[in-house]
């Protein structure tokens, strides 16, 4: 029986939603796309008005069935920008009793050293999103990952993991916008989080690696290293900054900056060396149009983005202590769009491993959703394949966010799931996070 997901990415430009389904073999299609703007009722990531956010998720999931001819009853959808922070935890706990021997590492073990793990106080304004393991420690060794750690020898068992919080209001201003629409929330992901699983190859997250998600409002980072996130880092500036750079600089209404930015923008100034065009900037009141170049254009948007990729580069110094990357920066949201982007951030970074963040091949009748803008939107549905119980006709029987268990206790009581039995805990873990 088909699964039919929708991933929800309600950003502050755009609300862009994603059909898939998941087919009896597991295979991923992703069917449909819709998107409607947001930038009225949302600032820098912070639902502003709920009624009206609603109205606009609606209009999407709404403009999503009546492409593809399916009745939609629920989506999932992601949290980013200042809402979220992370930290790394430590955990560890006795696998054999004083005067006794050595015994094998089981399962319930696993789950004992994670929740001493997250047994940390944690801001009552905030809820635990999502809890990932990294590194395993058997016997003082480090470096055990999967399931090779079940069936270890050991005296003790120690788990570092990656603790992810969000807002508690604005988690319920994503249920409550959700909910007035007329659909259920399945449950609440990470947007870098999922957008990894999209548009990240496994020996990226192995070696190192970076994604940017450039937004309207913020631009959102997660770092990558032994496939698994060890910091997230938001920036409170984003695409809507540098349209207001020329619309101040212009003295242009910021309507008029935005598609100017959209048509002509580019943000290096080397790819226009011999394709320095003239733009026509409309009239403006009594004001006649005026004429000038793209290299003008450039320069103000040049400018901003540097500023935000160089605060982007220190905070993932001061986050990770990443100082030398062996994978990739992968640059994903509607910022990705923009001609230079790509060099621009090789400059700063000082690397020539960038790349955009392309989904991968889905199948579907339709490939729109093969953009950087796209990227959250389908590791929504990616992340939701595994995290979500098959019900009748398509509809997950998830019930809302608020009825929802924490991550690492629904990864527990999947032992009685019939869509997880075979699967070991670890074979869990990674379908649930990657």
């Amino acid at each position: 029986m088909t699964n039919i997901i929708v991933g929800l990415d309600i950003g502050t430009s755009f609300v862009r939603g994603v059909l898939g389904a998941i087919n009896e073999d597991d295979s991923v299609e992703i069917l449909c796309v819709a998107k409607r703007p947001s930038v009225d009722f949302i600032r820098n990531g912070a639902i502003i008005n709920v009624g009206q956010m609603s109205a606009v998720v609606k209009d999407v999931i709404d403009d999503l069935e009546q492409n593809f001819g399916y009745e939609v009853h629920s989506c999932v959808t992601g949290i980013g920008g200042k809402y979220i922070e992370s930290l790394n935890s430590h955990g560890l706990v006795p696998i054999s009793s004083i005067g006794k021997r050595d015994r094998e590492i089981n399962e319930d073990d696993i789950k004992r050293v994670i929740a001493a793990a997250i047994a940390i106080m944690i801001p009552p304004d905030r809820e635990t999103l999502q809890v990932i393991p990294k590194d395993f420690i058997v016997n003082g060794v480090n470096g055990y990952k999967g399931e090779n750690v079940i069936g270890t020898q050991a005296v003790r068992l120690e788990v570092d993991v990656h603790i992810i919080t969000a807002s508690k209001t604005q988690l319920s201003n994503i249920a409550k916008c959700v909910e007035q629409s007329g659909y259920d929330l399945d449950f609440v992901f990470l947007k870098t989080l999922a957008a990894t699983s999209a548009v990240m190859m496994k020996e990226e997250r192995e070696l190192g690696s970076i994604l940017i998600d450039l937004g309207g409002g913020t631009t959102d980072v997660i770092v990558i290293i032994d496939d698994a996130p060890v910091c997230t880092v938001s920036i409170p500036a984003g695409g809507n900054l540098v349209t207001n750079d020329i619309a101040y600089l212009k003295g242009i209404p910021v309507s008029v900056a935005e598609k100017l930015k959209i048509d002509y923008g580019c943000c290096w100034d080397e790819l226009l060396i011999d394709n320095d065009s003239e733009i026509v900037i409309p009239a403006i009141g009594g004001r006649p149009p005026e004429v000038t170049r793209r290299s003008v254009l450039c320069q103000i948007i040049q400018s901003r983005m540097r500023e935000i990729f160089t605060m982007v580069k220190s905070e993932i110094v001061q986050c990770s202590g990443l100082t030398q990357l062996s994978g990739s920066i992968i640059l994903t949201g509607g910022g990705a769009l923009m001609s230079g982007v790509v060099e621009l951030a090789e400059y700063t970074f000082k690397t020539s491993s960038v790349r955009i963040g392309l989904p991968g091949q889905f199948g579907g009748v339709e490939e729109s959703y093969r953009s950087p803008e796209y990227a959250t939107a389908v590791g929504l549905v990616l992340a939701d394949k595994e995290n979500s119980r098959r019900g009748e006709g398509g509809k997950k029987d998830t019930g809302s966010r608020k009825s929802k268990k924490s991550d690492f206790e629904q990864i527990a009581v999947s032992e009685n799931d019939e869509s997880t039995k075979g699967k070991g805990f670890f074979a869990k873990v990674k379908d649930f996070f990657f």
